[in-house]
């Protein structure tokens, strides 16, 4: 399965994907696109000798635009699967419909609880005691499509959300390679009786 990762900022969850699932078991990281030229992700990506792209929203006159470009860069790159890493950008329905139940995200929350922006210092102001992280299908609303994977952690005592955070990035770094290899191993299906609810095959987990 060739995969693409769409990132924002560092790319420590796609560093998570090159060291553990890049080039084992048919999988290949293909691509790498950021909103941001300077985004230490595509530096990580150039390292392994993995194709770049960028694509500012200055450069196109609005968001539709701008994704009918990098979705035409990712089917060129002969994308399978889109990984959002850290992507800070909200894709739009055309771009969903050139990769259908192929867009997964990992979210430092667990799902439905704290979508969006800033989900740990919802948390926190929230008062929650337990925290977690969930790789989930990309749909047309913010962190609400199906979950695959979710894990919580117990943090009773943790106030300050860079602390939090560094609890969640191994999580996350875990749970995102192996949300890619149980869908390249075709082992992630959506309910047929109930579109929400993802199944996957018990012998693959």
């Amino acid at each position: 399965m060739n995969v693409a990762v769409l990132a924002s900022g560092t790319g420590s969850n796609l560093q998570a994907l090159l060291d553990q699932v890049h080039g084992r078991d048919g999988i290949r990281v293909v691509a790498v696109a950021s909103d941001r030229p300077e985004a230490p992700a595509l530096d990580r990506a150039r390292s392994a000798e993995v194709a770049t792209g960028v694509f500012p929203a200055a450069r196109y006159a609005d968001r539709t635009e701008r994704d009918a470009a990098m979705a035409d860069w990712l089917v060129g790159q002969e994308t399978e699967l889109v990984v959002l890493a850290g992507y800070m950008q909200l894709l739009s329905p055309a771009f969903l419909e050139r990769f259908p139940a192929r867009v997964i995200n990992v979210h430092p929350a667990l799902l439905p609880a704290f979508p969006g922006l800033r989900a740990v210092e919802q948390a926190l102001e929230y008062g929650v005691k337990v925290f977690g992280v969930t790789v989930h299908f990309v749909d047309g609303g913010v962190d609400s499509g199906p979950i695959i994977l979710q894990r919580a952690v117990e943090l009773p005592d943790v106030r300050d959300s860079e602390a939090v955070l560094e609890r969640l990035h191994p999580i996350e770094h875990e749970l995102l390679p192996q949300a890619v290899r149980l869908i390249a191993a075709g082992a992630v299906r959506l309910d047929d009786r109930n579109p929400r609810c993802v199944v996957i095959s018990p012998e693959c987990v």
